[in-house]
């Protein structure tokens, strides 16, 4: 659940975007691109989202139609455009983005009485970001969703609930605004994943292993710390009070556009929630899946498969 858009990127690598003449034209927004991942590695995903009535509002039915993507709960919103992102890309570190979201997203208009909780509740994974707490009436919904996740009915299987920290500072008016909506999130979600940075702004700790302390604290059972070029900590908090960590060194690759890297970690992490991996196996394949994705252009269009994931770890 979250935001969606199409992302326009240079065909040109290493070129200042003013000086760019070509772009190719792709599905993005991190949720979606996390959907579009988990689809590709075999599950069943759906998105809640929303478009403007446009043409690219149609080009991101099609698409996600075309990756496997149930796209029942994705609604127009007749008076904003569908956004566009630009980037520029720098290899292998600097990908400047330009969000073309004004006066507001369509994503940011997602209404809580609109939501089917039931299919909310009844979801195994359930994947929300910072970002759809930016702006009402998105926030509302969110919550809401998020509650419904907490009073689901006991019986059947869950994997988790998670919050993604996603946390981008053009899309809030104060670093405390979002450290305020987040505190109220977290109680809600049993995982949750951001770097460094997204941390210290959640739980007021960038360090990883106190990073991952506070979020315990907060309620989540896992956290996910991306360290960079030092790897990703995982932080299981067990049913008896056990806490298990490790963690995982990067995957080596020489990168294209690294934008779409951790959205391919989201999906790799909902195929290890759903099928049971271990924390280890988990965030190995998570890690190769960011690297694959690096190594390419796109977002949503480089998703690997589960074969094409084993055979580039291999």
């Amino acid at each position: 659940m979250g935001r969606v858009g199409v992302d326009l990127y240079p065909l040109q690598v290493g070129v200042p975007l003013e000086d760019v003449t070509s772009f190719g034209k792709y599905l993005g927004g991190s949720s979606t691109n996390v959907a579009v991942a988990a689809s590709r590695l075999g599950h069943r995903a759906a998105t809640i989202t929303r478009t403007g009535e446009d043409p690219f509002g149609r080009f991101v039915h099609r698409a996600l139609r075309g990756f496997g993507v149930d796209d029942r709960w994705v609604t127009a919103v007749d008076h904003l455009p569908t956004p566009v992102v630009f980037c520029e890309i720098f290899p292998p570190d600097d990908f400047p983005l330009y969000f073309y979201r004004f006066p507001t997203a369509p994503d940011l208009e997602i209404h809580a009485d609109e939501l089917d909780l039931d299919a909310i509740a009844a979801a195994e994974v359930f994947w929300t970001t910072v970002t759809g707490l930016s702006r009402q009436p998105s926030r509302d919904a969110h919550l809401t969703a998020l509650a419904a996740r907490s009073t689901r009915p006991a019986g059947g299987r869950v994997a988790a609930t998670v919050l993604d920290l996603d946390y981008r500072p053009m899309f809030w008016d104060t670093e405390a605004e979002a450290t305020a909506a987040i505190a109220r999130a977290l109680p809600h979600a049993t995982v949750a994943v951001g770097n460094r940075e997204e941390c210290r702004v959640a739980v007021g700790e960038s360090e990883p292993r106190a990073a991952a302390a506070a979020l315990h604290a907060a309620g989540v059972d896992l956290a996910v710390v991306k360290q960079g070029p030092d790897g990703v900590l995982g932080s299981r908090r067990h049913p008896d009070g056990r806490v298990e960590q490790v963690v995982v060194p990067p995957v080596p690759v020489d990168v294209v556009n690294g934008l779409g890297a951790g959205d391919a970690f989201g999906g790799a992490l909902v195929h290890g929630l759903l099928t049971g991996l271990g924390l280890r196996d988990t965030l190995t394949l998570a890690n190769g899946a960011g690297s694959y994705v690096a190594g390419q252009l796109s977002c949503a269009d480089a998703m690997p498969t589960l074969t094409e994931l084993t055979e580039y770890l291999s």
